[in-house]
């Protein structure tokens, strides 16, 4: 059991890398040491001994994965998961907690594919001196659709470019993470989710309503986002045709699905391989857009 002392180490207002650990691993849920230094950046002793101490204190576990060279994946214990929950910081992002090594076996591939993009794009960002920290990136978000349905994006991204003046600017992104392990109809699919999201006007409070309140109605997006986000498909696991397909396979259903096709006029979409992300940066002209206009470019000028 987590004592009351340990607890008050860890309130929001710290800042050490303890803190930031555990912060960290609420929102992702799970991360290996690697990723954990490229998002905090900091160094491999440093961390670790940060680990092993909150490991001490049981606010952290791990797994070691397969054919990994005995690499960990590091996750909040339910002490840890109880202590973060209500930081300032972590409000807002869904809770769905990894608080045990069953629950982190069954998560690992997708979780972890979806960190290493996070990665990618954090890496990037450094190194441009753009500002897009750990915590801008939530897994999982999810909103409402017609007929009950959700769209559940794999991770919303925030990031803002730190150009001088004018070029200052704040961008949204969808990201999806494909690691083929879906079929290609089933990935281009989701494109229509995200053209439903775009169009969805929420449905009237009661039953009569004058014809002027209802032409104000403004799409669900609104109520979150100031510009809808641009949607990125980040594809992996399968080699360099089948990912080159599976990008033509999404431009087709941009051109074919009416509403998909006015989503495509509307916000920018693109698609790359997460390999091409890791080797020229996320921010390199390795990202296709999906309204067919040809060449490949950074995905802030998709």
């Amino acid at each position: 059991m987590t004592s009351t002392a340990t607890k008050r180490a860890f309130l929001p207002t710290d800042e050490s890398l303890q803190h930031r650990l555990l912060a960290v691993l609420a929102q992702h849920r799970m991360a290996t040491g690697p990723q954990l230094r490229t998002m905090l950046n900091v160094h491999r002793p440093k961390l670790s001994s940060a680990l092993n101490d909150l490991r001490r204190k049981d606010l952290t576990a791990h797994i070691t994965l397969p054919s990994s060279n005995r690499m960990r994946a590091w996750y909040l214990t339910p002490d840890g998961a109880r202590i973060t929950r209500d930081w300032p910081e972590l409000r807002g992002r869904p809770p769905y907690p990894v608080t045990s090594a069953t629950a982190a076996s069954l998560r690992t591939s997708h979780t972890l594919t979806v960190v290493r993009t996070h990665c990618a794009f954090a890496a990037d960002a450094r190194a441009r001196g753009d500002d897009h920290g750990p915590l801008d990136w939530t897994p999982e978000v999810a909103h409402q659709l017609p007929d009950s349905e959700r769209l559940i994006a794999d991770a919303l991204m925030r990031y803002t470019v730190s150009a001088a003046g004018a070029d200052r600017s704040m961008l949204r992104a969808f990201v999806e993470v494909d690691r083929t392990t879906m079929s290609a109809e089933r990935l281009a699919s989701k494109l229509i989710e995200y053209a439903r999201f775009h169009d969805y006007l929420p449905a009237p409070a009661g039953r009569r309503i004058v014809q002027a309140a209802q032409q104000s109605l403004l799409p669900t997006w609104q109520r979150w986002y100031a510009v809808f986000p641009r949607v990125l498909f980040v594809l992996t696991g399968a080699s360099p045709t089948t990912l080159s397909n599976r990008i033509t396979d999404l431009q087709a259903m941009a051109a074919e699905h009416p509403l998909v096709a006015s989503l495509v006029r509307q916000v920018p979409l693109g698609a790359a391989a997460l390999e091409d992300l890791e080797e020229h940066g996320a921010g390199a002209a390795v990202w296709t857009a999906l309204d067919g206009s040809g060449g490949q470019r950074p995905w802030t000028k998709l």
